[in-house]
């Protein structure tokens, strides 16, 4: 029986629960089912049991949203990548090591996967065009700015990622210093990357084995 995760164990900030923004990651990890998917991408803006509201599958998604974060931060591999963010950005430093995270992922998608990555991204945006009345108001308000501006496919390139880490920013009124992230990015770029790359390979086999899990119940 897969539980509904609502917190992680290690106390994230209140600001990283509302901030995720490893999109393609969840993406991905949903699998080809496409309701699954609309569910693990919506999963931050429902908060609590509200996720019994929405259909069956939506509410696996959801739930499988929850898993692969609890999942991610426990990991060993992903806090000795938030370890060396620490020093400088504090409790900010998960929330960066998403996004490198999801780069990385970007960067590397055709490891990973078939389709192009411009391909599969637009299909995505398809996906929730044909199914924006189920998306929260605050997914709603979001969506335009992601299609306009391509955040999935922007995610391949570090001049991307500075643009999402400076948007991330002015989001906590320039308090977190995230915009200069790039610089550790780039210095420990081999690290980053290595780290990606070993703690994903376990997290595919986490969210296939817990989205098979879900949908047998």
């Amino acid at each position: 029986m897969i539980k509904d995760s609502k917190s992680s164990p290690n106390g994230l900030s209140r600001f990283r629960k509302l901030y995720r923004m490893n999109f393609l990651a969840h993406i991905y990890l949903s699998g080809a089912d496409e309701e699954i998917t609309i569910g693990n991408f919506i999963a931050d803006g429902i908060k609590g049991n509200k996720y019994l509201r929405q259909p069956h599958k939506i509410q696996k998604g959801i739930l499988l949203h929850r898993a692969i974060d609890t999942f991610t931060d426990a990991h060993l591999i992903v806090r000795q990548s938030t370890a060396r963010l620490h020093p400088k950005y504090s409790h900010y430093s998960g929330v960066i090591v998403d996004i490198l995270y999801d780069h990385f992922l970007a960067k590397n998608w055709n490891e990973y996967h078939p389709q192009p990555l411009m391909g599969y991204v637009e299909e995505f945006y398809q996906l929730l065009q044909r199914n924006f009345a189920l998306l929260p108001t605050r997914i709603q308000r979001m969506m335009p700015h992601m299609v306009r501006d391509n955040w999935l496919l922007s995610y391949a390139t570090v001049e991307g990622i500075g643009t999402i880490l400076a948007q991330m920013n002015v989001r906590t009124k320039n308090k977190s210093n995230m915009n200069f992230a790039v610089f550790e990015l780039e210095t420990y770029y081999a690290e980053f990357e290595a780290e990606f790359k070993a703690f994903f390979s376990e997290l595919i086999e986490f969210a296939d084995h817990t989205r098979n899990e879900l949908l047998n119940e």
